[in-house]
Order: structure tokens, then C-alpha cells, then sequence
């Protein structure tokens, strides 16, 4: 019998040349936290390659709508979207049942959380977090009011573009991913230092989701379109098998 690593294979190695630096001076707060010693390059191990399964009946039935699951007394105030997209691996293979989770400012750039003492109001009616599982294509909705903008003191002046934060866990915690949504458009995107920090222009360009007409709902929400690449595995088939089995 082969062992969980020769059935489901280590993950590809991140390409490191597509990453921000670890000490961004222009990213204020990467200097205290970035590391001073060379990375260490080690061989996946169990722990990395399995992760935890999630189920639908795990989720909520509103858990994916944003404009509804902190309603009380109406409705979030602000421009109501519909952000979709799939999560794939590295060699464009879906990742099914992946757990999505998001969370953002209000309409006015505000977090409800209780270290947020930006000057824009709390909306009673919106909470600002969601989470969603992929189906077996990989795919994933979900439904909110859009985020704006707001001042953060890395510079004077410094503002964040509107953003939605990720948090995507596939079938392997070395695939686990931690990410921002930009949309289309935004003038702030190339004034952001923290986007600056990356110096691949395609990189760039995959934090950015794209009108996506096509999705619009009529009267009611724009849409957005925002794919996902997690690693994938090196296992891959071979003459009906799996490569490292030996059968």
C-alpha cells in the first residue's frame, strides 16, 4: 500500500520571484515583522499535504450573503455586488469543496471591529464577513455591499483601495492562501504601497477582479469577477496511475 505522500503528491514549490520581498520599507509595518534570516526550503510532510474537510451543512444558509446575514432592522447601506469566480491550482485543475472565507470594511471604509476608530459610521445592518465552499468545478458566489476606501497611517496620507480580505482553504494546508480582492478601476491601486511591494506586474494584475457584465443582476447588483491559484500537486497521472505508486 502507498503512503498518503506517494498517493497525493507534495505541492509544487512556490515560485518566490512573483512574491513581495519580505522588508518593504515603503509597507511600513513589514519592517518590524519581516524576517532577517534566509528561508529554510523543506519536503512537504503529512501534515501539509491533508487538511481538513469541510460540508456544506457545516454553513449557514445565508453565510455566502453579505447583505443579508447581519440584517435587522433593513438593509447595508451602499452599492450592492455579486463577486464570483474559481479557485484552480496551479495546472488549472479545479479545486472542489475549498472553503471561502471573506471578510471587509463597510460602504463608508469602516471595519466593525472595536479597534476601527475611523471617522466613517458602523452600519448597523452590516456585519462584513462571509464564508462559501467551491462545488466540484470549483466555483464560488457570494453576495455583499461594496467596500470603500480608508485612511491608514503608513504614510500622512496613505489610503487603502476598496478590498475584500480571502482567507482560501483547499485540500492541503500547504495550499492554504491568504489574499485581497481590488476591483477594477481604482485609482488607489497604484498609489497603494502594499501593492507596490510587488514587483510582478501580473501578480498585480490577479488581486484585481474585472466587471463582469455578463453577471449583473437587473435592477439590483453589479458583478465582479475574481479567480483564485492555489498550488497544486506534483502527483499527477501517468498511464492510469498515480506517479510514486507502485501498482
Amino acid at each position: 500500500m502507498p503512503g498518503l505522500l506517494d498517493q497525493f503528491g507534495e505541492f509544487m514549490q512556490r515560485d518566490r520571484s512573483v512574491h513581495p520581498d519580505a522588508l518593504t520599507p515603503g509597507y511600513k509595518t513589514s519592517v518590524l515583522r519581516s524576517p532577517r534570516n534566509a528561508m529554510i526550503s523543506l519536503q512537504n510532510s503529512l501534515s501539509e499535504i491533508t487538511g481538513p474537510q469541510f460540508s456544506a451543512d457545516e454553513l449557514g444558509p445565508l453565510d455566502n450573503d453579505l447583505i443579508m446575514n447581519y440584517a435587522k432592522d433593513g438593509l447595508p447601506i451602499g452599492e450592492r455586488i455579486v463577486v464570483h469566480g474559481y479557485v484552480l491550482d496551479e495546472l488549472g485543475r479545479p479545486v472542489p469543496n475549498a472553503l471561502v472565507e471573506v471578510w471587509q470594511a463597510n460602504a463608508g471604509g469602516r471595519y466593525r471591529h472595536k479597534k476601527d476608530q475611523y471617522i466613517a459610521p458602523i452600519d448597523p445592518n452590516f456585519g462584513g464577513c462571509g464564508r462559501m465552499l467551491t462545488d466540484q468545478n470549483g466555483y464560488y458566489f457570494y453576495r455583499t455591499i461594496k467596500p470603500g476606501p480608508y485612511p491608514w497611517r503608513n504614510r500622512i496620507n496613505d489610503w487603502r483601495p476598496a478590498h475584500i480580505h480571502y482567507a482560501i482553504s483547499g485540500d492541503g494546508w500547504a495550499q492554504r492562501l491568504i489574499t485581497q480582492l481590488y476591483f477594477e478601476g481604482d485609482p488607489l491601486i497604484a498609489q497603494c504601497p502594499i501593492l507596490q511591494s510587488i514587483n510582478n506586474e501580473e501578480s498585480v494584475r490577479g488581486l484585481i477582479a474585472l466587471l463582469d457584465r455578463s453577471a449583473f443582476i437587473q435592477l439590483d447588483s453589479l458583478a465582479y469577477r475574481f479567480d483564485i491559484v492555489l498550488r497544486g500537486r506534483r502527483a499527477t497521472l501517468f498511464e492510469n496511475r498515480v506517479q510514486g505508486d507502485g501498482k
